[in-house]
């Protein structure tokens, strides 16, 4: 059983909840024996297990009126907790005010097109100007704090020059659901992208564990030793002039780069390909020249991130989302079906 009750302690408290109320939970018989980490994440308006481990080790639970330090104590029946939830702190990126497409949102999380050029988190280089800033700025106090700190939960990433569909939690349990349901491989992710020489068989699977290359630790390789396995189900869906391929790729898995390494491996690396594409491929003397600079030239990886469907964690609707390929990924197409 839980409740919202007033504030306890005041000048000298051991306990002084940090934004005048706590909640309020009463241990019943049934429930004896259990971790009182365990038995506190499985109430309601509590947060996550590892949040609300962070809070009992930092002081903030009243067990029968004195402070309880230790997770994994047992509870007992009639044991009345009092949990204290801080108000989540700023953020540390700054909110600033961007455009992006958004395509759901709710209470829990938002889905959304990111465009190409966008870095999804702030990193060293790229500490402002990120999505994580335009999401803090959007979403303003409907983000209730993950992991007791006001900010998105970003769930999987896209490659700063990777388009497409990404969801994106706005509260610490349903970036927790989310999280699992990803590393669970209960995701449907379906990607657009345009390749150099046409895959054979035209429908297939590219799998191989990734790791990093060890020569260049800016790249991700397929590995024998140390990597992660890897497995990309494609199909082609057009062919241009024998020399290119627009195809669907199905993730089975989600690692870094993961379509750009398997494409790149098996000699039909994405055009425009910063990493994985070092030299003028031999396919491209196949495209007629309009048709071949635009391949050339594209000026990132012709890839999309075109559909995304999941659960929602909270209601357990299922919920799926599918964007065009951007203007320059048409426009390249256009360019290669002239060459036809």
């Amino acid at each position: 059983m839980a409740q919202t009750v007033p504030a306890q302690g005041g000048e000298g408290a051991e306990f002084a909840p940090s934004h005048g109320a706590t909640l309020a939970f009463t241990v019943d018989a049934a429930q004896a024996g259990e971790r009182v980490d365990r038995f506190l994440s499985s109430c309601p308006g509590a947060p996550s297990r590892s949040r609300i481990k962070g809070l009992i080790e930092g002081g903030q639970l009243l067990c029968n009126g004195a402070v309880l330090r230790e997770p994994a104590m047992p509870v007992k029946p009639g044991m009345v907790l009092v949990l204290d939830l801080p108000a989540a702190a700023p953020a540390t990126p700054q909110g600033e005010a961007m455009d992006f497409q958004v395509l759901y949102e709710d209470d829990d999380l938002i889905v959304l097109d990111k465009p190409a050029g966008l870095v999804v988190h702030p990193a060293p280089g790229n500490e402002t100007g990120t999505l994580v800033n335009g999401l803090i700025a959007h979403c303003g106090n409907s983000l209730q704090g993950i992991g007791g700190e006001r900010r998105p939960g970003i769930v999987h990433r896209l490659d700063k020059d990777t388009s497409g569909v990404m969801v994106v939690a706005k509260t610490e349990k349903a970036h927790l659901a989310l999280s699992e349901d990803f590393a669970a491989r209960r995701i449907d992710r379906a990607y657009l992208a345009f390749c150099w020489g046409v895959p054979t068989p035209a429908e297939g699977d590219y799998e191989g564990a990734i790791g990093r290359d060890k020569r260049d630790r800016k790249r991700m390789a397929l590995v024998t030793h140390g990597g992660k396995w890897a497995l990309t189900h494609y199909r082609t869906l057009r062919v241009f002039s024998a020399a290119a391929a627009l195809v669907a790729c199905k993730l089975a898995t989600g690692r870094t780069h993961q379509i750009r390494v398997h494409f790149s491996a098996n000699a039909h690396p994405l055009m425009g390909d910063p990493l994985y594409l070092r030299r003028v491929p031999a396919a491209a003397r196949g495209l007629p020249p309009v048709a071949r600079a635009a391949g050339l030239d594209f000026p990132r990886q012709a890839l999309h991130a075109a559909r995304l469907g999941f659960t929602h964690p909270r209601t357990g609707e299922k919920l799926l989302f599918e964007t065009p390929m951007p203007a320059d990924m048409q426009e390249l197409e256009q360019a290669l079906n002239d060459s036809e």
